[in-house]
């Protein structure tokens, strides 16, 4: 097990470098991004426009050699535009579904909270299930499948905010911000590079899948268990709070830890993966109170209070 684990965490991280030929600082954002390909979920992407969201998504399934399919949501958008169709073929005089963007590896929808929520919806079933159903036949999905959705949260007017129970449905949300004065200075340097030099793919969609199922086996203790218990159990009780992060948090911590910590070579987790994963784990999930809000106080400070909190195994 050992030896598989140090053998595929080096292919991790020859899939961040190629990642990173493409995309200037965001390393951490990069290894969330591939934590949550590996934990089997799906991730929600934050930050103002131009700040490399789309790039990110399309590098990471390039390097990893899965198929990426992109979906500009707007408010006239329908379920079958993502899911698919039944069309009417008169050769046979019957109906055929034709397949939707969502029958992919890494699907980006982009700008989830414009599509209506009708939209969103449909792509519950999808992202819980692997599968959609149109007129009462299920069709699975390929694996691994990846939504990678995206938020703007500056331009509010005429989007459709998403409802508490559909934003808990992603593994993950990472903010992604601006770069600092020296990576924008490499990012220039780098331009024609960035834009014309393909990427090469350093995995297959069969070494995504094993990678997947080694995530699986990477044992954690029982004292990380209840350090993952406290963290979540602590922002349940914070005064700033009106909802604390649900069971699903506490899984999402567990998940994303053991993806963390096969990247790292290891086939255990330790409290430092933890910690690691917090807040993209938890910080989506919370539900402020009113005078939070006035104060200035943001979910992301509620979690890093809760680490500080809670004593280290």
């Amino acid at each position: 097990m050992e030896d598989r684990v140090r053998a595929l965490s080096e292919a991790v991280r020859r899939v961040v470098g190629e990642v990173e030929r493409k995309i200037v600082g965001k390393r951490r954002e990069i290894e969330l991004i591939l934590a949550t390909l590996l934990s089997e979920g799906h991730v929600l992407l934050e930050g103002v426009p131009g700040v490399a969201k789309t790039l990110l998504a399309k590098t990471v399934a390039s390097a990893l050699g899965l198929r990426f399919k992109r979906v500009q949501s707007t408010p006239d958008m329908l379920p079958s535009d993502i899911i698919g169709v039944m069309v009417y073929d008169p050769r046979t005089s019957d109906f055929s579904f034709r397949r939707g963007p969502v029958f992919t590896n890494v699907l980006f929808v982009d700008e989830i909270n414009r599509a209506p929520p009708k939209t969103q919806s449909a792509l519950l079933e999808a992202m819980q299930e692997r599968q959609v159903t149109v007129e009462g036949v299920s069709h699975s999905l390929p694996r691994p499948f990846l939504v990678i959705a995206t938020m703007n949260p500056i331009e509010t007017e005429g989007t459709f905010p998403m409802s508490e129970a559909q934003v808990d449905r992603f593994l993950a949300k990472v903010e992604i911000g601006y770069p600092s004065a020296s990576e924008t200075v490499a990012i220039l340097d780098r331009y024609y590079e960035i834009t014309s030099e393909p990427v090469k793919p350093v995995l297959e969609p069969s070494d995504v899948t094993t990678l997947i199922e080694i995530v699986k086996e990477v044992s954690v203790d029982q004292n990380v268990k209840k350090y993952i218990s406290a963290i979540v159990q602590a922002t349940r009780e914070h005064p700033m709070v009106k909802l604390g992060a649900s069971p699903r948090g506490a899984i999402a911590m567990y998940l994303l830890s053991k993806a963390v910590a096969v990247m790292r070579g290891r086939d255990y987790v330790t409290p430092d993966d933890v910690k690691y994963v917090a807040q993209p784990a938890l910080s989506h999930r919370l539900i402020l109170r009113t005078e939070a809000r006035i104060s200035g106080v943001r979910a992301e400070n509620v979690v890093a209070d809760a680490l500080e909190r809670v004593e280290v195994p």
